[in-house]
């Protein structure tokens, strides 16, 4: 296959699109972290970095110009205004995703990149390219490292806060009448605390491991129990399963839904259900190109389940089978939370 002129010069470009791409990211971790202070002798090439980010959707450009400057075709003053993703950015937004942005692109996340390929050409045992960089898995890392694991806690407390607001604000009725409610692997608590706030007759336990909860308080109707979701989960109506299956194998996410299974527990089988928060990947044979933007994402987050903790995203016949196995009868899929689907699991 050969090519000429212009096809050429495409396919270049859309190298060095692929190949810098890593900046949009750094640029925008750059306007978070230098929000505050500014040095006076890097001023000149702030408009730089603002361009970028402009182009990328953070912020919109406007141009000042007065009567003289129109007169004398002087250079126009730049003013910007803010979007949707950077107003979810600013630290003093309640659903604020910056401590997600900074956990992720944190140092210690980034460097296993580097050993990529050489975890595809080894023959040996270690299950990601994390495990390849440091010696330990991605959660002895996080058990080990205390600054990593709070801003990763903190990035992961975000999400739960913009979740739930979105839950409640929309589709509370699918809580409603439920008397128990269980939320595995729930870290701190950000997302039950809402709940349990949200429906003060529900009984809400927030279920992780002793040194996530340990010390942690609750009140009247929120609980902390310490405990491993592959031994056995609290019984409840409901159980929650925000961003936890895409963390693992098959196998293990096989291992815990049966844990779920056995914890379910209602005198109404209407409500007994395990409520999974995770993503759906588009089928295979899927061609919506309207839909590109949105898979590609879901494929990023992919490799990076991968590369990180050794689990993957799914399309719905692979979940479809994790749930033939585990030994539910039926599941149905809501997909109303942006590139993550709401899948509630029937026994």
């Amino acid at each position: 296959m050969e090519m000429e002129g212009e096809e050429v010069l495409k396919a270049q470009a859309h190298i060095w699109n692929h190949i810098f791409s890593f900046i949009n990211s750094m640029a925008l971790k750059c306007a978070l972290l230098s929000a505050i202070e500014i040095h006076p002798n890097k001023s000149e090439h702030i408009h730089r970095l603002m361009r970028i980010l402009a182009h990328s959707g953070f912020f919109l450009i406007h141009k000042k110009t007065t009567q003289q400057e129109e007169n004398d075709d002087a250079d126009q003053e730049v003013a910007y205004s803010l979007t949707n993703p950077s107003l979810l950015l600013l630290q003093h937004n309640p659903l604020t995703t910056s401590p997600f942005l900074l956990s992720v692109l944190n140092q210690s996340l980034l460097h296993p990149w580097h050993s990529l390929s050489t975890w595809f050409r080894s023959s040996g045992r270690d299950r990601t390219p994390f495990e390849t960089t440091y010696g330990k898995k991605f959660w002895e890392y996080m058990e080990s490292e205390t600054r990593d694991r709070e801003a990763f806690g903190e990035g992961m407390g975000s999400d739960a806060r913009l979740v739930i607001s979105v839950l409640l604000g929309k589709y509370k009725s699918m809580f409603e009448g439920v008397e128990s409610f269980v939320d595995v692997g729930g870290g701190t608590g950000t997302l039950a605390k809402a709940m349990a706030e949200a429906f003060p007759q529900m009984k809400c336990v927030v279920f992780d491991l002793p040194q996530v909860v340990a010390g942690l308080e609750g009140n009247h109707n929120l609980t902390f129990r310490q405990g491993d979701m592959f031994q056995a989960i609290p019984s409840a109506e409901v159980l929650l399963l925000k961003w936890i299956l895409h963390n693992w194998s098959d196998d293990e996410c096989v291992q815990i839904l049966k844990k779920c299974k056995e914890a379910i527990r209602s005198n109404n089988k209407l409500k007994e259900k395990v409520i999974i928060i995770d993503m759906v990947l588009p089928s295979s044979s899927s061609n919506n190109k309207a839909d590109y933007i949105s898979t590609q994402t879901q494929l990023l987050w992919d490799m990076l389940m991968m590369a990180s903790v050794g689990g993957k995203e799914r399309d719905e016949k692979e979940w479809a089978q994790l749930f033939h196995k585990a030994g539910f009868g039926s599941y149905k899929i809501f997909p109303i939370l942006g590139l993550r689907s709401l899948i509630k699991l029937y026994p």
